[in-house]
């Protein structure tokens, strides 16, 4: 396992948002949103493209000239075309040198590729994590395509297993039932994620800030009856997830064992998993998180008196095979 993730952000450090989702979602209308309205933070906005040119540039600011603009309410933008690493490298010494203020980043990434490896960055580069904190992946969803989208593409799936939260946007264009279906849909393929509907990017800036989904301490949230939805269910989605639950606690080396060799077996297929731990020996909640082959543990909470201790996980990936880590994590148990 790799060394614990710190639970306490401390105030130097930048809090960075990821908003992706499948092309024509809806991700540069939210975040023309967030730009516009006033909430008094300063945002410098990285756009994640493959392209030469940056057509949201245009939509957003329409001048393509300037790599860093400073917006009406205080916002920064910086289009990147080159290393992510480097770019917020030379905005973190930027602001370090007084040249310019940013309070948070947000990361648009391009529609045609997963967040993982967006969200990486910030656990394998020292500096980057040292001068940044990954707050939360926030996938856009369009009602109208969405569907489709998440049959065809599994791009458009591992966006909505990276997600801590799921807007879904262009509902008023199709009928309730579809919205419903597509609920349930997402439900069961990221059941930690919040769902709701968004029109035209409108969403409290409380809603998609500060969320704190890549925090160990952050509370996890799994609907504890989503499983019991799949009974006639039509899709076939790569990205599903399952949730692991016991009473019994683990030993603590075997469990690392054991999800070190997952995290080596099924790396690649791993998006998200996440939990609580009850641990032999410990009178802390041990809390728990991975993004593909990167894992990292810290101590959490004390157990209550006359709490019920479990252990909670959930796994979000892609293909993966339920039954035999589910059965490996038993092993674990004491």
């Amino acid at each position: 396992m790799s060394a614990p993730v710190a639970s306490q952000t401390p105030p130097s450090m930048v809090p960075v948002t990821i908003l992706t989702g499948f092309l024509g979602a809806g991700k540069t209308t939210l975040l023309k949103r967030i730009l516009n309205e006033q909430h008094g933070q300063k945002i410098a906005v990285i756009e994640n493209e493959f392209g030469q040119e940056s057509i949201d540039n245009e939509l957003l600011f329409g001048d393509t000239q300037e790599r860093i603009v400073e917006m009406n309410n205080g916002c920064i933008c910086c289009t990147v075309r080159g290393d992510l690493i480097e770019m917020l490298g030379r905005l973190s010494q930027r602001r370090s040198a007084g040249e310019i203020q940013f309070d948070r980043v947000v990361i648009e990434t391009t529609g045609l590729a997963e967040p993982g490896p967006v969200a990486q960055t910030f656990f394998v580069d020292d500096e980057v994590a040292e001068r940044y904190m990954l707050d939360a992946v926030i996938t856009v969803v369009d009602a109208l395509h969405g569907p489709d989208q998440l049959t065809q593409h599994a791009e458009a799936q591992a966006q909505v297993g990276f997600a801590d939260r799921l807007l879904i946007s262009k509902a008023d264009l199709v009928e309730e039932a579809t919205v419903q279906s597509l609920r349930q849909r997402l439900g069961r393929m990221n059941p930690r994620a919040l769902i709701q509907q968004v029109h035209f990017g409108e969403v409290p800036i409380q809603e998609i800030f500060d969320i704190r989904g890549f925090n160990l301490n952050a509370v996890l949230e799994i609907d504890p009856g989503f499983l019991d939805t799949d009974v006639g269910h039509s899709h076939i989605d790569d990205v599903h997830s399952f949730v692991f639950k016991s009473n019994r606690p683990f030993d603590s080396d075997r469990f690392e064992g054991f999800m070190g060799a997952v995290s080596q077996a099924y790396g690649p297929q791993l998006l998200r998993y996440k939990g609580v731990l009850y641990i032999k020996g410990s009178e802390n909640q041990m809390v728990f998180q991975g993004v593909h082959m990167l894992m990292g543990g810290d101590v959490g909470r004390p157990w209550q008196p006359g709490e019920t201790r479990q252990s909670k996980l959930v796994f979000i990936g892609r293909k993966l095979p339920r039954d035999t880590i589910i059965k490996g994590l038993e092993q674990c148990l004491v």
